[in-house]
């Protein structure tokens, strides 16, 4: 590691700074002596609270699920815990990306740690020193239902706790037992009720939308400053973005969008010539309406995952200072399904006005050449690319069915109503991905239309936007393999700095 830095654990609520700097710096997370004091509290509490009752307490000293009516004897509770993790480690489909892996294991030590989950100091202390020592667990897309929490990721999540499962490391894959011999680490024992605390939790569907969220905010950014190059290359106006339009339609989000345009159109040349045309279609003319629309959208939803993320989601929860354990459903996963569905309608439009504008500016209006080449019909220049901004626009609206309409009864109707928000999470995945690819087109014909508006050029900011651009995709003098240059497009997107 080049640097260091440690995050501790703790009360203080987490900001969307703090959950991009655990992605992207080199972070270790500690449990600091207040905190560790919160979970052994709670489980000296549960453990006496086991001792002297008789009662049936669900998860603890019962079956799971529909099973909850089972009794189980105290000499059978710690295998109680080890066959739940076992048994409900059945996800299937592609693997887990280890960026998303990295995220639900913070996320499960910072639910854990509040000290109303009932676990073990040494079971949270090892998840927090897998996270340090980059030990991935391997976990599979499909098989959470997204309430009851995300019990079969987080199984999957939990099964190198007990010595199980297989995990991801300095490049390469280990067995649990092999990585847990690596570090010297023996299998955690679980205790009554620490592998549903493990196992009950939104840590999946909540990393997906953090990191849908942290990208939905540079997709913004991007589709902003894109937007305002492919309106200077198309020969747009500018009225349309002027403040006393958005005075009387005052949207937050409206108004930013307007004045971010109009910032990054300052001193261009292109925008200040006197106009042939009277108004330009909605695609540039609605910019700050459409974009404004998307980004009220991502504020919400932030403060929903935001909400969620400082959150206890697992069941039961214990309450030491009330004498309290009660079984309720905060492992629910609908603020997420519904924030997440959403989010996924607010991105795919950016793709949808995106694709509008690249369609405009390879059409061969206003004096730029058709396809965006010097000699069009023997080259079929920027023709395709269009096509390929399509096809994605068109799964994006796929993808945006909404998952949280549909719900389908589990544990024989004990579990009669679930979000399927880990079913949107991986959706919206996907849909911020493929905005990754339709911007990359967008701003590959923008720049190239641009060429074509020479001698006169755009804003300084943008000229210096396009010129750190073409170090990395040149103008298109004839026709060449274009998926080369759509792939260093989102690379550039995604690395460019946009601050």
């Amino acid at each position: 590691m080049s640097h260091h830095a440690v995050h501790y654990i703790a009360d203080v609520p987490l900001t969307l700074q703090d959950l991009i700097r655990i992605q992207t710096d080199a972070i270790t997370i500690e449990l600091p002596p207040s905190t560790l004091d919160k979970i052994a509290r709670c489980r000296t509490y549960l453990d006496q609270k086991i001792s002297t009752t008789r009662q049936p307490i669900y998860g603890i000293n019962t079956g799971f699920g529909s099973l909850y009516n089972r009794y189980i004897s105290h000499d059978q509770l710690e295998k109680l815990q080890e066959n739940l993790v076992k048994s409900h480690a059945c996800g299937t489909g592609p693997e887990v990306p280890h960026e998303i892996v990295r995220w639900m294991l913070f996320l499960k030590v910072q639910s854990l740690a509040y000290g109303y989950s009932g676990v073990q100091v040494d079971t949270v202390t090892r998840l927090a020193q897998m996270f340090n020592h980059n030990v991935l667990p391997q976990i599979f897309e499909m098989g959470s239902l997204g309430a009851s929490g995300d019990l079969a990721p987080l199984a999957h999540l939990c099964l190198p706790l007990i010595g199980l499962g297989e995990v991801f490391h300095d490049g390469a894959s280990f067995s649990a037992h092999a990585i847990n011999e690596k570090f010297s680490w023996q299998p955690i024992h679980l205790a009554a009720k620490e592998g549903l605390a493990l196992l009950n939790g939104t840590q999946f569907m909540s990393a997906y939308g953090v990191w849908s969220i942290v990208h939905a905010h540079r997709l913004l950014k991007l589709s902003t400053m894109i937007s305002a190059l492919s309106l200077d290359a198309f020969d747009g106006r500018i009225e349309p973005f002027l403040p006393e339009v958005h005075a009387i339609r005052p949207h937050t989000g409206q108004t930013n969008i307007a004045a971010a345009v109009k910032s990054l159109l300052t001193g261009s040349e292109l925008i200040a010539q006197e106009k042939k045309h009277v108004q330009d279609p909605y695609s540039f003319r609605c910019i700050p309406q459409v974009h404004g629309a998307s980004a009220d959208t991502i504020e919400y939803v932030t403060k929903i995952f935001l909400t969620e993320v400082n959150s206890v989601t697992d069941n039961p929860n214990v309450f030491p200072d009330e004498d309290m354990i009660i079984s309720a459903g905060n492992f629910h996963g609908q603020p997420l399904a519904l924030g997440l569905d959403f989010l996924s309608i607010a991105l795919a439009e950016l793709g949808n006005i995106s694709e509008r504008r690249t369609y405009q500016l390879i059409s061969g209006a206003r004096d730029l050449p058709n396809y965006l080449v010097a000699n069009p019909g023997i080259n079929s220049g920027l023709m395709i690319p269009q096509y390929t901004a399509a096809s994605l626009v068109s799964q994006n609206k796929q993808l945006c069915t909404p998952a949280s309409v549909d719900s389908i009864v589990s544990s024989n109707g004990q579990e009669d109503h679930v979000s399927m928000g880990a079913n949107a999470a991986t959706k919206t995945y996907r849909i911020v991905n493929n905005l990754y690819s339709i911007l990359a087109i967008e701003l590959l014909t923008a720049a190239q239309a641009l060429t074509f508006r020479r001698p006169l050029k755009t804003s300084p900011a943008l000229e210096h936007w396009v010129h750190n651009f073409r170090t990395h995709v040149s103008f298109i003098e004839e026709d060449r393999m274009l998926h080369e240059d759509i792939k260093k497009a989102e690379s550039f997107l995604k690395n460019v700095s946009i601050d």
